[in-house]
């Protein structure tokens, strides 16, 4: 897995799409409440059907399967309290060749879990057992601090503005004995607080199992208990569970997870640490049930989990992130299309890539789970096609139109915006925000007026385009999702996007925290060193070779010697520790407490190399100037001391000096 797996997977248990601020609404207009131009006629399209569905997904799936490299898939779609397709496509496992069965085969649909969690909440508070904006600290036997005397909610906890940062230890293991009670597991270390409660969504995992453990000291059951009896059992979800190793005769049957089909190897199972977030496994059978139930607004046959009021609430009560983009409901991301309201939750795990989208005016819903993370990007585009087609299909409207802005406008607003963000779902107080460092989103003003942004890319790898169709919100020219700015004081100061924006804003870093200047000063201050300490060797040899003494004496040999082995100590700590961050983010089974030594010894080393070196730098310049020594020797010394000056700050600024290993 790559980096940018920060925004799938860490996103999805990581999958963020994005959510919104911090007090109810009423429910929200459509979307498309832009500016309208007259809108033009809409083909009506084929009518929904069990025979034409089927005949339409059977000419997607398999080819999307192919061509993304994947192993298996499930797809489910509901209509009017319904199953009218529920069918798998693929193999659970490639050894045996055994094919999905949508009754039978398990998937892991990652953060879909949260919204029976969410549903559990809001069981819990239907029953008044709990209140949505009271202090979560009333519920706990531990706390979670104020900011500026403003305690996190429920409701921040259901919508992502708890302002907590990313946790990522421990996100994802393959070995049940790294899994610690749910508790435990909260208490050990508690993510910073990095925004004000209410204002910036981050989507946050922590804050989901938080929620999770709120509905157990509630409800005096365990979380498992708690699910199996008050949703599996009313529900008939016979072939799911939370639990942690699952249960024996759920496990035969679950699906293996792969990177691609064509590697042939199957992976572990994962655990995932946080379970309430995301450790959810069922079949496309059971998922149906919960879908319909929804759609209901909290019904399934003679069981009801939910009151109809209360449904209505948890799927219409928004939460603006960035005005107009869709917004975060009570659990549910807001992703409207063609002007059908639609309500949904993403999930990933390192294998499984899922997607669950409602359209609660329409009485529809649509499941659908891939077994492999197959060629890069290909489950993430094929689920975002499948659902768009079928709402193309079978939803047609039109999408947002804005009346546009004046050329010379659309320049301008493009200058404005263009720059370097830093995503408001982020680690912040601990080494891994060297992640966000390597990965900052950069928004460009393109020649022709559009916009671009590093981390929109669409199949085909490139960065879409946006353009402005009405100030400061921007349309996908190959698409309906929508960009939108925040302006203050004339200025931009972050920015979102669909489908991110109900999770996750990306605010506006200044000049000199862009890494198009950190990054290549990491990397002249890396050459720098490194050729000193080529340098060392090379010119001892050179010496040999032609019978040449070597010139310097008393304290500036001293100073010679020992600065070449901080120029190569130095670096080699530094890359250390990238290469580290690299492949813990590469393979999330070393983001558990088998990597603590690793992390500690190099936390600890880099402790008394990096302000070590930086002391002994200086000091030989020191040396060096004052010696006579000629021009360039001078000019290189001073070169040394401020590429271990800024190596320093790197190391400092992104708290890799110290020990521990919560992040």
């Amino acid at each position: 897995m790559r980096v940018s797996t920060l925004f799938s997977v860490v996103a999805g248990l990581l999958l963020a799409l994005p959510p919104a601020l911090a007090q109810e609404m009423a429910p929200p207009a459509p979307t498309e409440d832009l500016p309208v131009a007259a809108a033009p006629e809409v083909d009506a399209g084929p009518a929904l059907s069990r025979a034409d569905l089927e005949a339409w997904v059977d000419g997607f799936m398999p080819y999307g399967l192919a061509s993304g490299d994947i192993a298996g898939a499930v797809v489910v779609v509901v209509a009017d309290g319904e199953v009218l397709l529920q069918k798998g496509y693929g193999v659970a496992d490639l050894a045996t060749g055994a094919p999905v069965d949508p009754e039978r085969t398990l998937f892991r649909p990652g953060s879909v879990s949260k919204l029976f969690t969410w549903t559990a909440v809001m069981q819990l508070v239907e029953q008044g057992r709990l209140d949505l904006d009271a202090d979560v600290n009333q519920y706990l036997d531990f706390e979670i601090p104020a900011v500026d005397g403003k305690p996190v909610t429920l409701r921040h906890v259901m919508t992502h503005t708890p302002g907590l940062e990313e946790q990522i230890r421990g996100l994802i293991a393959s070995d049940p004995e790294e899994i610690v009670p749910l508790g435990e597991a909260l208490k050990r270390w508690v993510p910073e607080r990095i925004h004000a409660p209410g204002t910036t969504p981050a989507y946050s995992n922590y804050a989901t199992a938080l929620a999770g453990y709120i509905v157990e000291r509630v409800s005096g059951e365990s979380f498992d208990d708690y699910i199996d009896r008050h949703l599996f059992e009313p529900l008939g979800m016979r072939s799911s569970s939370f639990r942690q190793p699952l249960p024996a005769p759920l496990l035969a049957r679950m699906s293996k997870g792969y990177e691609r089909a064509s590697d042939g190897e199957a992976k572990p199972y994962e655990f995932i640490s946080l379970a309430p977030a995301g450790s959810l496994a069922a079949t496309g059978a059971d998922m149906a049930r919960f879908m319909i139930a929804h759609l209901q607004r909290g019904r399934l046959g003679d069981a009801r989990i939910l009151s109809e009021r209360t449904a209505e609430r948890m799927h219409t009560t928004g939460q603006p992130s960035i005005e107009p983009l869709n917004r975060m409901m009570l659990g549910f991301y807001e992703t409207s299309i063609n002007g059908h309201r639609a309500i949904a939750h993403g999930g990933d795990t390192q294998w499984f890539h899922s997607d669950l989208q409602l359209f609660p005016d329409d009485g529809l819903g649509v499941f659908v789970s891939f077994n492999s993370s197959g060629r890069e990007g290909a489950t993430g585009h094929l689920r975002s096609a499948l659902v768009r087609g079928l709402a193309d299909r079978y939803l047609p409207g039109p999408g947002p139109r804005g009346e546009g802005v004046d050329e010379d406008t659309a320049r301008q607003h493009a200058e404005a915006i263009a720059g370097h963000y830093d995503s408001s779902r982020r680690p912040d107080s601990n080494f891994m925000s060297l992640v966000g460092l390597m990965g900052q989103v950069k928004v460009f003003a393109n020649e022709d007026g559009t916009i671009s942004a590093s981390l929109m890319v669409g199949p085909d790898g490139t960065p879409k385009k946006w353009r402005e169709i009405s100030p400061w919100v921007w349309q996908d020219t190959a698409g309906s999702d929508r960009l939108a700015a925040e302006v203050v004081d004339g200025a931009v100061t972050r920015f979102t996007a669909e489908p991110y924006a109900p999770i996750m804003v990306f605010q506006r870093l200044p000049a000199w925290r862009a890494s198009s200047l950190l990054l290549p000063l990491l990397g002249l201050s890396l050459a720098v060193l490194l050729l000193t300490a080529l340098a060392w060797p090379v010119s001892a040899l050179v010496r040999r070779h032609y019978g040449v003494r070597y010139a310097l004496t008393g304290a500036d040999a001293r100073a010679h010697r020992i600065v070449r082995i901080v120029a190569l100590v130095v670096p080699l700590t530094m890359i250390a520790v990238l290469v580290m961050v690299v492949m813990m983010m590469s393979d999330l089974s070393l983001l558990g407490p088998g990597s603590d030594a690793m992390v500690n010894a190099l936390r600890l080393l880099s402790t008394v190399v990096f302000p070590l070196g930086a002391l002994l730098a200086l000091w030989n310049a020191w040396q060096v100037l004052r010696s006579r020594r000629r021009v360039l020797a001078k000019l290189w010394s001073v070169l040394l001391a401020l590429a271990c000056l800024f190596l320093l700050w790197v190391a400092a600024a992104h708290h890799v000096l110290g020990y521990g290993a919560y992040y």
